[in-house]
């Protein structure tokens, strides 16, 4: 089949509600700082009333992801649910004008849209509390084979590991990848993800994955371990390729027995690390799915972790396909 897409991904729709807050604000809203809490929607209509003034944008991990690679000029596409109410047309216009493909049915009559609460502190660090809504109403009926099977590679979000209809889904989506000779690649998403499901996803990352994105925290704790580079040798064991970030310090991208160690790009002022690691995924696959080596696809993670850090929200301000040819990449 003639390649499409450049990425697929599967995950979460998320409108982000991002405000500055202070440590005191956590402790008094009884949040764990840099953590994701999943609340209901009478929580997180209370955590919004009680939330500094904030920016509204249409979010959630993969979609974070998608909005990288079209602003790189890769060719997406984004399988995830939003409801048929005003933050879902919200999400599926914001979609659609960065030019990816987004054609999931709303759901109609059941939960809102789901909305992502995130305290930032001034050390930029990111505190979430969201409310899962009618994204968790995605199922394996949402998942559009012609897509999956016309995309370079298929990106899940770890996130949707809560959901056991997503799961479902995600199997779906790699059986058909699999069979379309396509690249399947994962987000752990965040350490409570991986608490929650540390053997179904060790499972499915040894038999359907091919390259595995994590920071240093989500790595150490699936295989429950203090050693970051043997947790790093330990995922290279299931998968062909993995990229594990380490905030400041970079990243490292393992591979065929190969290690690079990717720096980081220096960044004035770190503003708001929400979306930071959705960003790397972004430079890294789009690297990937046009033939740049794997050091080369990290750096264009790193840039475009940097370039995200910098502001408020999770998706890139500038134009990443200029701001790379401005580093030569």
């Amino acid at each position: 089949m003639t390649e499409l897409y450049d990425v697929a991904a599967i995950g979460n729709a998320i409108v982000d509600v991002i405000a500055p807050a202070t440590d005191e604000f956590l402790v008094q809203q009884a949040m764990d700082k840099g953590s994701m809490m999943l609340v209901d929607e009478t929580r997180s209509a209370a955590i919004y009333a009680a939330m500094a003034p904030g920016v509204e944008a249409s979010g959630g991990s993969a979609g974070n992801t998608i909005a990288g690679i079209a602003s790189f000029g890769g060719k997406a596409a984004f399988l995830g649910k939003v409801a048929g109410d005003q933050l879902g047309k919200v999400f599926t216009h914001d979609m659609r004008a960065i030019g990816a493909h987004f054609d999931t049915p709303p759901l109609l009559n059941g939960k809102a849209t789901a909305v992502s609460m995130i305290n930032v502190t001034p050390d930029g660090e990111r505190t979430m509390s969201t409310f899962l809504g009618a994204s968790t109403e995605f199922t394996s009926e949402d998942i559009d084979p012609a897509v999956i099977e016309a995309a370079k590679i298929v990106y899940l979000e770890g996130y949707l590991f809560d959901a056991e209809a997503a799961r479902k889904a995600f199997a779906k989506a790699a059986g058909l990848a699999r069979a379309s000779g396509r690249m399947i690649a994962i987000t752990l998403s965040d350490g409570f993800v991986v608490d929650r499901h540390r053997e179904a996803l060790l499972g499915f990352l040894e038999t359907q994955v091919d390259l595995v994105f994590a920071n240093d925290t989500e790595v150490t704790s699936l295989f429950q371990t203090t050693d970051f580079d043997a947790a790093v040798a330990a995922l290279c064991s299931k998968v062909k390729i993995a990229a594990v970030t380490k905030g400041a310090q970079g990243s490292v991208v393992a591979a065929g027995g190969e290690t690079f160690a990717v720096p980081a790009y220096p960044v004035e002022k770190v503003v708001d690390t929400t979306g930071a690691g959705d960003q790397y995924a972004a430079g890294f696959m789009f690297g990937l799915a046009t033939g740049r080596p794997l050091n080369v696809c990290g750096q264009l993670g790193s840039l475009a972790a940097s370039e995200v850090i910098s502001h408020y929200g999770p998706r890139p301000l500038v134009n990443l396909k200029d701001l790379a040819a401005t580093k030569g990449l």
